[in-house]
């Protein structure tokens, strides 16, 4: 895990293609090219202006606001760079990006100064940005949980902004860009917008922060800057995810939310937040305030107890709300798919509903059948979007080849617990049964008859995979679906954090691949250990690549070589690595 520091900006890599070498092992390797010497780039020159003159406030959406600057001292060297040119807005965009990437910094996740981390300096960058009275005027839907969290907040925001509503919605992670995670009337916010809002956050906290008040942590930032950009685009109603926990979530600097939602919860995040369920629910219990309505979905017993005791001592009611039914969608179907789904969408409904009546904004809504939903949530709910969660994503490269088959197809599913991966399993399974094509955009070609399955997977170091790949397995086994083969991957994104365009280091850097072989014999071991849970016809090989492209290449070339199998991919075990997957495919 990455934690804060305040490290000056690095200089990104040089952008490169990696060449695959060949091997003769099960362990494929990625051998890049050497490179000649690239010359940096010129100063980014945006950014120089702004260290000369820093930014005014971003302008009101109704009115201009006034100018306002602070003085900046510069190193002398740089003084003179600011009259050599105008720098395009991609170039400013990627400076941007490199002064988030100085926020983060390698730390071991389970250091016990992650627990708080300083939570009194929130208060202090609330002041310094000024947003104290912005954030308490918010009409906040707050969400926290383990699973499903992310999904119920874009259900509640679609459902919101198909009521008519002006909305503001914050999620985490980001898979491709981290605009994803600031949404505006459901669309990304716009490379202008983010890049004003940026500057006038991040020149704010510069000239004010110092030994005693470092800069804000990398997701305390984005928060910060979440408040900014809904506060000052005057949403009618922001829907926040809690990035990790509850308690000490930089989104819970919300005093008085209009109403609370916890997802449902199991293990994750042990290292911070607790080993059992009783201890991980009280962390999520955090963002609930005493007067606020509260929803959860049925629970184990251990956690419910839990959330019932906390809301007991603020004095309110946590209600359990029931899996959707879908009768009441009038043969619409969820706009994001999986059975699990419905247990996000019920919740999404409660809160959007309690959040509708407590604005006393119940008469925008309008029902046709007292047995359905009214018209507004069932749109929100069938046009709900999120990348990386049971996505199926045929491979644009080599299905461009073919007219009618489909020979590489990719489905990207971020689940990284037991219980998620349990949850992928079985959605794998039914898709991938039939050849099902679902609904929407991404629509699936029909593949040929014959098909492999084939895992590509990682998962960060600090989770167990002894707990995360038998659960996918076994869960596969028991729906009557055996893997091919299984690659393990390092996650492209580790090269490059933020960047718009992964790459690799450059030169012949070792890579440490020691994670990813233990992967593989925890794999091997279960195959090896359950007798004929593979399958007869099933290879149950398993490679380890050094680089994603390496294995995108491979399997590329798998489907290639017979076009009457399909190759069907589950990508799982990191939301990182399904969003280096979209990256690298769409590309």
């Amino acid at each position: 895990m990455r934690a804060s520091g305040g490290a000056s900006p690095r200089p990104a890599p040089p952008k490169r293609s990696p060449t695959p070498s060949t091997t003769s092992t099960t362990t494929k390797l990625l051998v890049p090219a050497a490179s000649s010497s690239l010359a940096m780039p010129a100063p980014r020159l945006a950014h120089l202006r702004r260290l000369l003159s820093l930014h005014s406030p971003p302008p009101h959406p109704l009115a201009p606001s006034p100018v306002r600057s602070f003085p900046l001292l510069l190193p002398r060297a740089m003084t003179g760079a600011a009259h050599a040119g105008v720098a395009t807005a991609s170039a400013e965009y990627e400076e941007v990006l490199r002064c988030l990437s100085s926020l983060i910094k390698q730390k071991v996740r389970a250091d016990t100064g992650n627990r708080g981390n300083q939570w009194e300096l929130m208060t202090k960058y609330l002041q310094i940005l000024e947003l104290e009275e912005p954030i308490a005027r918010l009409k906040v839907v707050h969400v926290a949980g383990t699973k499903g969290k992310g999904s119920t907040c874009t259900f509640a925001e679609s459902i919101l902004r198909s009521c008519g509503f002006r909305t503001g919605l914050f999620t985490s992670p980001h898979l491709i860009d981290v605009r994803e995670r600031f949404r505006l009337d459901g669309l990304d916010i716009s490379e202008e917008k983010f890049i004003r809002y940026f500057w006038w956050c991040w020149n704010k906290l510069k000239v004010k922060t110092g030994d005693d008040i470092p800069m804000p942590a990398y997701f305390r930032f984005l928060a910060l800057l979440a408040f900014k950009i809904f506060s000052d685009e005057q949403v009618d109603v922001a829907v926040l995810e809690v990035g990790l926990g509850g308690k000490y979530d930089a989104t819970n600097v919300v005093k008085a939310p209009v109403v609370c939602g916890i997802s449902s919860l199991g293990y994750d995040h042990m290292e911070i937040l607790g080993n059992t369920l009783g201890e991980i629910a009280r962390e999520k219990a955090g963002i609930l305030k005493k007067g606020v309505p509260a929803y959860t979905v049925p629970q184990p017993e251990e956690a419910m107890s839990v959330l019932e005791q906390r809301a007991s001592e603020l004095g309110v009611s946590i209600r359990v709300v029931p899996p959707l039914d879908p009768r009441q969608l009038e043969d619409q179907p969820l706009g994001l798919h999986g059975e699990h789904q419905y247990m996000n969408a019920g919740l999404a409904v409660a809160l959007a509903n309690t959040w509708l009546e407590r604005q006393g904004h119940l008469d925008r809504i309008h029902v046709q059948d007292h047995g359905t939903l009214p018209d507004q949530f069932i749109k929100g709910l069938s046009i709900a979007c999120l990348q990386g969660r049971a996505q199926i994503v045929p491979d644009p490269q080599v299905n461009s080849e073919y007219k009618d088959s489909c020979p590489l197809v990719f489905y990207l599913d971020g689940a990284h617990s037991p219980e998620s991966m349990e949850i992928c399993a079985k959605w794998f399974a039914h898709v991938t049964e039939n050849d099902i094509t679902q609904p929407g955009p991404l629509e699936q070609p029909h593949s040929s008859s014959n098909s492999k399955k084939i895992l590509l997977f990682n998962c960060m170091s600090v989770r167990d995979p002894q707990r995360l790949l038998p659960r996918l397995l076994d869960t596969c086994a028991q729906k009557g679906l055996h893997f091919d083969q299984a690659l393990f991957v390092p996650n492209q994104s580790q090269y490059n954090k933020l960047g718009s365009h992964a790459s690799q280091p450059s030169g012949r850097e070792q890579i440490d691949l020691s994670w990813q072989l233990s992967l593989q014999t925890v794999w091997e071991n279960l195959l090896h250990g359950k007798k004929g849970l593979n399958g007869p016809s099933s290879s149950g090989a398993s490679l380890v690549f050094e680089s994603l492209p390496s294995a995108i290449k491979w399997l590329r070339e798998t489907s290639r070589q017979n076009e009457s199998t399909s190759c069907q991919v589950l990508v799982t075990g990191s939301l990182h690595l399904v969003g280096d997957v979209l990256r690298l495919i769409k590309t």
